[in-house]
């Protein structure tokens, strides 16, 4: 038995040892994945923003297309290009095409902007489940100083010493309040 209580504070030194390098392990995983979901949700963002500009590709393809059948539309029917109603067409789908293509720039840059959003709390969380690891690890340390220390009271504090002849008065005892 007294082996075993000999090694004890060393037990817990390597237990603690052991916990505090899991703790920092943790916390820098956790930290690394988040930083790779922010990442990831950075990479969204330029998808959304580039898919925007081929929507708008897109639909200037199909704006084209219809400004022609217009045209032709128009010009079958006898009216002449460019004046009273054909100009007011003409006018009517530059300024629909416009409000359209500014409506498909804003909705990309909002969805971008959420996801960039988003990536910025990931990175966040990250930073905080590295410092939470790290008070642990001070906990850790804490908690192992004062276990070896209330370990070391128990053998340290109540030892007898010899003042004299026949006497066996403690000198330092754990009850003792100087």
């Amino acid at each position: 038995m007294a082996p075993l209580v000999a090694a004890a504070p060393y037990i817990s030194v390597a237990s603690s040892v052991m916990q505090f390098t899991q703790q920092g392990a943790i916390g820098k995983y956790n930290q690394a994945a988040n930083n790779r979901t922010a990442a990831v949700l950075d990479n969204q963002a330029v998808q959304i923003e580039q898919k925007a500009e081929f929507d708008i590709a897109q639909f200037n393809k199909t704006y084209q297309k219809v400004k022609g059948e217009t045209t032709v539309a128009l010009a079958k029917s006898g009216v002449q290009i460019g004046s009273g109603s054909a100009y007011n067409i003409a006018l009517s789908n530059a300024i629909e095409k416009k409000l359209q293509e500014n409506l498909i720039t804003y909705n990309s840059k909002v969805a971008a902007n959420n996801k960039r959003e988003e990536a910025n709390f990931a990175r966040i969380k990250g930073t905080i489940a590295r410092q939470q690891s790290r008070l642990a690890q001070i906990g850790t340390i804490a908690s192992a100083g004062a276990s070896l220390i209330t370990m070391n009271q128990g053998s340290f504090g109540t030892k007898s010493y010899n003042q004299g002849a026949g006497s066996s008065k403690s000198l330092f005892t754990s009850n003792s309040v100087y």
